[in-house]
């Protein structure tokens, strides 16, 4: 099993690019809180302590979980981001006139555009071609270097 350094380093690779990593530091949040849009419309049969249960609640423990095996600081920065994407996701279902999942997918599509643009100015394929777990990594790439441009080790 590849260490966190192993991943992030990788990943890095075919994110060298100022344009490209811009493009990333913004498309990949984005991706990250539409992936749990998108699940919180899917409801489950049951409910904790009153509160109402969806795929993306389930999921989002599962991805924090997840990171917590390649690092408990970097799980305990996702899980905050998390958090706050369900926060959003749950403000913008009770509030918006239009479907959350609708939102979702417009915003998703136009995400992924603008990383594919970008990958094609830096002139290498998104990791994600290479192993579907870069997928998980992308995220975990942003919060390493917040973490790190603020002193907290990942």
């Amino acid at each position: 099993m590849k260490t966190l350094d192993q991943w992030l380093s990788e990943y890095g690779e075919s994110h060298q690019n100022p344009t490209n990593k811009l493009v990333h530091w913004f498309c990949v949040p984005v991706i990250y809180w539409t992936v749990i849009a998108l699940l919180w419309g899917i409801a489950l049969p049951f409910s904790i302590a009153g509160f109402e249960m969806n795929v993306a609640i389930i999921v989002s423990m599962l991805i924090v979980i997840y990171y917590a095996t390649l690092s408990l600081p970097l799980s305990f920065g996702m899980m905050l981001y998390t958090a706050a994407c369900l926060l959003l996701s749950s403000f913008l279902d009770q509030n918006v006139p239009f479907p959350l999942w609708g939102i979702a997918l417009i915003v998703f599509i136009l995400a992924w555009i603008a990383q594919f643009w970008g990958h094609n100015i830096e002139g290498k394929k998104p990791s994600f071609l290479k192993d579907l777990q870069f997928l998980m990594i992308g995220p975990a790439w942003v919060m390493s270097f917040l973490f790190r441009k603020v002193g907290i080790p990942v």
